[in-house]
């Protein structure tokens, strides 16, 4: 064998043996099915991104209180007008040239004017835009974390649009759980007990003649957890979601789920001086607004010791508490736009029909191929059955998923490669009727018929790409599995099948059969 025939089949060996070896056995455990072919849950949320801009304007008017108290200016309060939109409302008139300086220098996200004893300050466009950016962006990371502490193997999270995320998780079939524990905004707070439980409102606020303390707001008490009713808590929380060093299931002394926790340091060092100060008295313990339990404080909590969230959990319900918890809370809230469940019987009558499909279109291409081209027709089989096998080969490697419009792109990349084997075959015949001989004739069939064979892959490829950048799930799977077929479409038609020609026609030009 002649040397640039060698290192030719190495090459070729190589690339074989390693597709092989990637996609074998040809099971989930090697080559992961998309969710129209295994089952599960599709899902469209829209993050609901005024929210973020709600939160920022009270984050605002939080500092803007403590920045006017500091410097000594006199006004008489503070007030949301809408979404972006603070008034300030006193005095101003008086210092308005201080008040000027002090907007100047601490509120540079904010535009502000002055009309009489009035102040107006509005949340500039840009901030506004990159803070609904980022809304987004947080949420979809929130959202991943969630779902791989949850368990889901190999979810789809992408971002669709500007304020919406496609959510595909194969193989879960508990819709309703997933739904809840993507979708709680997972805020936990502890706040100090002032009035409570009580049956309504009006009880409760009996004792502060019918009216909320400025300090205080009413929060209704969560009926799943056994904790009805309505509570009056300090407005301020002491201690936050964000103070949690660790937080794992556990069970109480009574072998009920229940949640333990441990603070950092400034966390801990709050939680104890609160506990110790308020002993006899309750702390609500709130998530997402709602209280879980709230337990007579009975001793000081010390910063190290941490303690235990009860609430009737079942087992799933605490589990995904720590999830939620682990993962952080969603910057804005979740509106879900599409849902889509499919069923693991409809995934394996998927799978059939597509498995038929591929054959189908196999087999008759190789009957065409042998038929019409007779040993070189053989010679574009091989080929064809080692792009499939390369194809499998790269999707075990990448871990993408094989999806149903991916066994579409299969069958299209299948045509595309044997329209490559005609082509250089048609040149080669082209070229044997003029005479030349055979090993000439096969060179320039081969050189001659690239170009055209480059240009239809390239542009094919340049296409799948752009439907994966821009695609969601089902369009990705069919631009993944498209763009590898033709890539090993340009490797086996062009490089294995002229390989074959040079290792089998050097005793007789009749063994083309063309």
């Amino acid at each position: 064998m002649k040397k640039n025939l060698q290192w030719k089949v190495v090459v070729a060996l190589v690339v074989i043996a390693g597709a092989f070896f990637l996609a074998y056995p040809f099971n989930d455990a090697k080559i992961r099915r998309g969710l129209d072919l295994k089952g599960g849950i599709h899902l469209v949320l829209q993050v609901i991104t005024d929210d973020s801009i709600n939160m920022e304007t009270d984050q605002e008017i939080a500092r803007l209180e403590e920045l006017l108290k500091k410097n000594k200016i006199a006004y008489q309060k503070v007030t949301k007008e809408g979404l972006g939109r603070i008034a300030v409302q006193g005095t101003l008139a008086d210092e308005e040239g201080k008040t000027r300086d002090l907007l100047d220098e601490y509120t540079r996200d904010w535009d502000y004017s002055f009309s009489g004893d009035r102040a107006v300050l509005s949340l500039k466009p840009l901030v506004a835009q990159y803070l609904r950016d980022q809304s987004v962006s947080q949420a979809q990371q929130t959202i991943d974390n969630r779902i791989n502490q949850f368990g889901v193997a190999e979810p789809i999270i992408q971002r669709q649009g500007s304020d919406q995320i496609v959510v595909e998780l194969p193989g879960v079939d508990d819709p309703e759980r997933v739904k809840e524990l993507i979708k709680v905004t997972a805020i936990l707070e502890w706040k100090l007990v002032k009035a409570g439980p009580a049956a309504d409102e009006a009880t409760l606020l009996q004792a502060t003649g019918g009216q909320v303390p400025d300090d205080a707001e009413v929060l209704k008490g969560d009926p799943k957890r056994a904790q009805g009713g309505y509570f009056l808590v300090d407005k301020v929380a002491v201690v936050t979601g964000k103070d949690l060093r660790t937080i794992r299931q556990v069970t109480d002394e009574w072998n009920n789920p229940a949640v333990s926790f441990t603070l950092n340091a400034d966390g801990g060092a709050r939680f104890e001086q609160l506990t110790g100060a308020n002993i006899g008295k309750q702390i609500a313990i709130i998530l997402d607004n709602k209280v879980q339990v709230a337990p007579v404080v009975e001793d000081r909590i010390l910063r190290s010791q941490g303690g235990i969230i009860r609430g009737r959990y079942t087992p799933e319900e605490a589990e995904d508490l720590v999830v939620v918890l682990k993962a952080g809370a969603l910057p804005a809230g979740i509106r879900y736009l599409e849902e889509r469940t499919i069923g693991p019987a409809l995934g394996a009558d998927s799978i059939r029909q597509g498995l038929i499909a591929g054959l189908v279109a196999i087999l008759a291409v190789m009957t065409f191929m042998i038929f019409f081209y007779k040993l070189s027709g053989i010679n574009a089989v091989v080929a064809l059955l080692l792009n499939v096998l390369i194809l499998f080969g790269a999707l075990a490697y990448f871990k993408a998923a094989l999806t149903l419009p991916g066994i579409a792109g299969i069958i299209l990349a299948i045509g595309m490669a044997v329209d490559a084997n005609v082509l250089i075959f048609e040149r080669i015949k082209e070229e044997l009727a003029l005479g030349k001989g055979v090993m000439s004739s096969i060179t320039q069939g081969f050189t001659r018929a690239f170009t055209a064979i480059f240009d239809s892959n390239l542009t094919t490829i340049i296409s799948a790409i752009f439907l994966f950048q821009f695609g969601t799930g089902p369009i990705r799977g069919y631009a993944v599995t498209l763009t590898i077929s033709l890539v090993a479409n340009l490797f086996t038609a062009v490089f294995i099948s002229h390989l074959l020609f040079d290792l089998t026609v050097k005793k007789t030009a009749k063994a083309l059969s063309i």
